[in-house]
């Protein structure tokens, strides 16, 4: 049986922080340079769709299992890709806004289910955090400029904490491999 700790010793540590660099640097330029740095992350995001699209399609001529998957998420990411390349700056202001809209939309049935539930026994709690999730769902469907703008920044802050986390973690791993290299090669030494 292997163990959480066992399969992350399986992880190279320069790998982690090199992820927790990454995610620094963007965290911070979404905060210092939001549009410039939303124009990229959306450009890349367009190439990256184009390709899997078509890796997608050429993996049909290898592996013909699920093949009507493989072509509907095939041709739908090529449509998407080249939507998005072709046109990066209205897919720069759709992409996130679409997000909002997305989470608003949960929010608002999110809310009206705990609502309900809070009078199927769930308590006034219930209640409470159903109308609070209502309230913030028409509110992020209301506020589309607004929103789409705090989400970036919320994005950034959390780019700048999962970068640092990896980062400390990538040597917190890196300690261990140690460990665990040192106590491989002396198999036999007594404690």
């Amino acid at each position: 049986m292997v163990s959480f700790a066992d399969s992350s010793l399986a992880t190279p540590w320069w790998l982690v922080l090199l992820e927790g660099i990454a995610g620094l640097l963007i965290g911070i330029l979404l905060l210092t340079e939001p549009g410039a740095t939303l124009f990229t992350i959306v450009v890349f995001l367009g190439v990256y769709w184009l390709v899997i699209g078509v890796l997608d399609l050429v993996m049909l001529f290898v592996d013909r299992t699920q093949w009507g998957w493989k072509l509907f998420s095939g041709i739908v990411g090529i449509a998407a890709g080249l939507v998005v390349v072709r046109h990066p700056w209205w897919a720069t202001a759709l992409i996130p806004t679409t997000l909002v809209w997305i989470i608003g939309i949960f929010g608002i049935v999110i809310g009206i289910a705990t609502f309900i539930r809070a009078f199927m026994g769930g308590g006034w709690a219930s209640a409470i955090l159903g109308v609070i999730s209502i309230v913030f769902g028409a509110l992020l469907l209301t506020n589309t400029v607004e929103s789409t703008v705090v989400l970036l920044y919320l994005v950034g802050i959390w780019a700048i904490i999962g970068g640092l986390f990896a980062i400390v973690g990538s040597f917190w791993l890196r300690g261990r491999q140690h460990d665990a290299a040192r106590a491989a090669s002396q198999p036999f030494a007594t404690a």
